[in-house]
């Protein structure tokens, strides 16, 4: 059984910043695939970020690029999304996605289809 939990949504103006946590119950976090997905009002969930079992590399939605950093800790089966500079549509439910001994070539993996286990989201909203 893998559980994986995400923390650390709230209310922010825009221009802020928020930290938002995921820690995954695996047993090998270190060879899990790890993704942030989100899901807008009255929209399909859309990939975020996510990044290599290592972390060395690291893949963006076109979006949130040069806004939000995503970053995981292999020794506390963390992964955490830094998200700067906050416009009000980034309005969403946001996802931690996990899937062990995926391996995804090249910056990890980005769809949806690859991640089998999910947090229950965690709700953003910036305000204008």
């Amino acid at each position: 059984q893998v559980d994986v939990a995400e923390s650390g949504g709230g209310l922010v103006q825009a221009g802020g910043s928020l930290l938002l946590s995921c820690t995954v119950s695996v047993r090998s976090f270190s060879t899990t695939a790890v993704g942030w997905f989100r899901q807008p009002p009255g929209k399909d969930r859309e990939f975020v970020a996510t990044t290599t079992w290592s972390g060395d590399n690291t893949l963006y939605g076109d979006s949130v690029k040069g806004r939000f950093t995503i970053s995981r800790d292999n020794s506390n089966s963390a992964v955490s999304l830094r998200m700067n500079n906050l416009k009000p549509e980034d309005t969403a439910v946001y996802y931690c996605a996990a899937d062990p001994m995926n391996y995804c070539s090249g910056y990890g993996c980005s769809l949806i289809s690859d991640y089998t286990y999910w947090g229950r989201g965690t709700q953003v909203t910036v305000s204008s």
